[in-house]
C-alpha cells in the first residue's frame, strides 16, 4: 500500500509556514533541508518539519493540504501544536 503525506515545514524562528504533500516524506524533507525542494522554502529557510499526517489516498492528502493552505495562520499553529506543542524538528532523528 502506498502512503501519502501532508506536511508543514518552518524556519528556525517558526515565522514562515510551508505546507506540502508528498509520497516520500523522508526524501522530500531532505530536499527541503538541502534547499533543493522549492524556491519558497529555500528563500525562507524552511527546513524544520513540524507537522505531518499520513494517508493511503492521494486525493485525501491533496484535499487536506488545500484545507490547511486555505486556513488561517492561527489554525495552522493549532494543527501543529496538536501533535508538536514544542515545535521540535520531527525529522531530527531521520537524517
Amino acid at each position: 500500500m502506498k502512503s501519502y503525506y501532508v506536511y508543514i515545514m518552518t524556519n528556525k524562528n517558526n515565522a514562515v509556514l510551508y505546507t506540502g504533500v508528498t509520497n516520500n516524506l523522508l526524501r522530500r524533507v531532505s530536499e527541503h533541508k538541502n534547499k533543493k525542494a522549492s524556491v519558497f522554502t529555500s528563500k525562507y529557510n524552511c527546513n524544520k518539519l513540524v507537522y505531518f499526517a499520513e494517508t493511503d489516498e492521494i486525493s485525501e492528502a491533496i484535499a487536506f493540504e488545500k484545507r490547511i493552505k486555505a486556513g488561517s495562520r492561527k489554525k495552522k499553529i493549532q494543527l501543529i501544536e496538536s501533535i508538536n506543542p514544542n515545535w521540535i524538528d520531527l525529522a531530527a532523528g531521520w537524517l
